[in-house]
């Protein structure tokens, strides 16, 4: 049925409408306009739309338009920080141009991505400051702060994420002081949030929105009462995500963090009115002991937890170490009891001691139903973890309502049982913290229209119903919409599977992997992303390709060894003109999120099918969920994990209508099993090549193509 949403969006995305007047290179796409379609009735009428949009598509634009268009208010949400810059530094302002609209942005990250001044000045007195390079980057962020209008920490060039000054210049829920802070008039976190309250579009990210999810530190519950339309962009991310931060966590390094906060304190704000020595000393031993029951360990580890204590501890040790850090805690809080009134950080310290000792007496207790718990050992940490297998309760009881339930619900309802519960992330340096507060109360805007949700990415499962996706979200009922890429894929692309590579568990398959990369890579002089399933692959596969390619002039970059903006600047620029081509080893975060549209990658080699790892606690208890239900672990979780994690990794390949290459997939599995069919069935349709000539022969090609290209610029 039409209405006026609808008729402004087909209008818009018509082949001489406003976006192919206003916008450069803006070509009409069926699929876009359908997409944009299907987003204007839902932001109309409300409910929930899961869209799964083929590279290409342009789906930035199908939910941005009409969302734009409908002037309602809208919390966008995408899975990383370098994205949600691209949204809002680039795509949002081209369309709000575009369309001609009076529509206020604002951006909103995690605490962590926000200079804290207060901490800043700490630092700068702050005796144990690693090395040099530290304390020179601690003052070029120093005469930084007093230009930036922002406090956004990625605006400084430079600033590696991985930089121990982070830590110490940003704050996080445990160590801000809030509205006590003495710089809490300026802060950056505080007017970001101020921003956000007042603008029509708010960008975010995943980690943003479940971490204030979780510990409900009372600003989505402002935010989003007042929004009626909310996207979710790459939100095959939104489970995992989720998961990480609807749970509960217990870790060593965050009690030598509060160990090492509370000495500094107490020495420098309160010395001689508490034993600040003993007190943190029998908190540090504590903690130290705990480490020491998970033994040595060369690299990180989950060990299972489904007893009493993790696997391969005894019992009564377990219980008896967590009772000693409860213990600790206790004198902690007695020491900061004395000198609370003297200054807001003994008071924020005592708050941070206090959730420890909640979380150990947690963790003495049995794992919540419905939850999984592990450990994680490294040869530095411990965590104790405990998540859900899913969110899809979370999603149906505490999203899936109307505007003004949500409202009325926030204002009078009791806090839900994780209110007082810390959130985690799968990796430390990434999950945001919530950058909100109760210092600036607002009312929720109470509206009486269903609110409209919208789910997209490039990969959400491979049946026509997305069960991937929709199930673990809590979206059986949504409206399901498959978009496909409008690439030319069987012209522009080729795939390869070595028939006679051993088998991926065979000691000899990373060598067999390199050598097949390592020759394709002289055919094409560069140009070539490998993804590998593992760290270990990652490792192996990097130093024999470092070796095959000695002297060749093509540079073997493999992850860990810069920065990952380093990495990449480096391989987009390495098939310029004049330079040798450059190889990138990569693993983990490089599977989505790389865009290297171009000839600057041309060859995606993927070392095996990418199937979650067995041994995982939250695998091994969602399969086991499974077989409780008379499902397939293996047709049901696994294959379809692999059919996303493939289809991303895949991705990398074709990102624009001009774009040609060759996909290498190491794993003879996809030619010889059912699974394997259905996996080779799940990616773009790319014409196949049999032999190893005819891999050659695809591979001069495109390398005579790069060279005649070459001497046509030079010319």
């Amino acid at each position: 049925m039409s209405h006026p949403l609808r008729d402004m969006v087909q209008e818009a995305f018509a082949p001489l409408g406003v976006l192919a007047r206003a916008t450069d290179h803006f070509n009409p796409r069926q699929g876009q306009t359908d997409m944009a379609l299907a987003v204007a009735d839902v932001v109309a009428h409300g409910g929930s739309l899961v869209v799964e949009a083929g590279t290409g598509v342009g789906k930035t634009f199908a939910y941005l338009v009409p969302a734009l268009l409908s002037g309602e208010r809208v919390l966008l949400s995408t899975a990383t920080k370098a994205l949600q810059d691209q949204l809002y530094a680039r795509d949002l302002p081209r369309l709000v141009q575009a369309l001609n609209l009076p529509v206020r942005l604002a951006l909103l990250k995690g605490r962590s991505s926000y200079l804290c001044t207060h901490r800043m000045e700490m630092a700068r007195r702050d005796t144990q400051i690693p090395d040099r390079h530290t304390v020179h980057l601690l003052s070029r962020v120093e005469t930084w702060s007093l230009s930036t209008r922002t406090g956004d920490l990625a605006e400084l060039p430079g600033l590696d994420e991985r930089s121990p000054l982070i830590p110490l210049i940003t704050s996080n829920r445990e160590n801000c002081l809030g509205s006590q802070c003495p710089k809490f008039k300026t802060c950056h976190v505080n007017a970001a949030r101020r921003e956000a309250l007042g603008a029509d579009v708010v960008v975010i990210n995943h980690h943003l929105f479940f971490a204030d999810m979780a510990v409900r530190e009372t600003g989505m519950a402002e935010l989003l009462p007042s929004v009626r339309v909310v996207i979710f962009d790459e939100a095959h991310q939104l489970n995992e995500t989720g998961v990480n931060f609807l749970g509960h966590q217990l870790g060593t390094a965050q009690l030598l963090d509060v160990t090492r906060d509370m000495l500094a304190t107490g020495l420098q704000l309160a010395r001689g009115l508490a034993d600040w020595q003993g007190v943190c000393s029998g908190l540090e031993r504590a903690a130290r002991e705990l480490r020491l029951i998970g033994g040595k360990r060369p690299g990180a580890v989950k060990l299972r937890w489904t007893e009493e204590a993790p696997e391969g501890i005894h019992p009564g040790v377990w219980e008896q170490s967590l009772q000693d850090v409860g213990a600790a805690c206790v004198q902690a809080l007695q020491a900061l009891d004395m000198v609370s009134e003297i200054a807001p950080d003994f008071m924020r310290l005592h708050d941070r001691v206090s959730e420890i000792a909640k979380r150990v007496d947690a963790f003495l207790n049995p794992c919540a139903p419905d939850a999984v718990r592990w450990m994680d050992v490294s040869a530095s940490q411990m965590r104790l973890m405990e998540a859900p297998l899913d969110i899809a309760q979370t999603v149906r009881e505490r999203l899936m309502k109307q505007a003004s339930t949500v409202a009325d619900d926030d204002a009078t309802d009791e806090p839900p049982p994780w209110h007082d519960e810390p959130s985690f992330g799968a990796n430390d340096q990434e999950a945001d913290e919530s950058p909100f507060d109760s210092a600036f109360p607002m009312r929720p805007v109470e509206d009486t229209r269903p609110r409209s949700w919208i789910f997209t990415s490039a990969t959400l499962g491979d049946d026509p119903r997305l069960r991937w996706f929709t199930e673990p979200c809590g979206l059986e009922s949504a409206t399901v919409l498959r978009v496909s890429s409008p690439f030319d894929y069987p012209a522009q692309a080729s795939l390869y599977v070595p028939r006679d590579i051993v088998r991926p568990n065979d000691p000899a398959h990373s060598a067999q992997v390199a050598a097949i990369a390592s020759d394709a890579v002289r055919r094409l002089g560069g140009r070539t992303l490998v993804l590998t399933t593992t760290l270990r692959a990652l490792r192996a596969i990097g130093d024999v390709m470092k070796q095959q390619l000695d002297g060749s002039g093509i540079e073997v970059l493999v992850q860990g060894e810069w920065p990952k903006r380093h990495l990449m600047e480096r391989f987009r620029d390495g098939a310029q003109a004049g330079e040798g081509g450059c190889v990138l080893v990569a693993s983990a975060t490089f599977w989505e999120g790389f865009d290297v549209p171009g000839d600057a990658l041309q060859l995606v080699v993927i070392d095996k099918l990418p199937f979650p790892p067995p041994n995982d606690p939250l695998v091994e208890a969602r399969s086991k969920r499974l077989e409780a239900q008379g499902r397939s672990p293996f047709n049901d979780y696994f294959v379809p994990e692999a059919v996303v994690a493939l289809k991303q990794g895949a991705g990398r390949l074709i990102r624009t209508e001009s774009d040609q290459g060759v996909l290498i997939l190491c794993d003879n599995r996809l030619v010889t099993t059912g699974y394997g069919r259905r996996l080779i069935a799940s990616l773009p349709p790319m014409r196949q090549l049999q032999t190893a000539q005819a891999l050659a022969k695809s591979l001069e090609d495109l390398s005579q193509a790069n060279l005649t290209k070459t001497s046509t610029t030079t010319f």
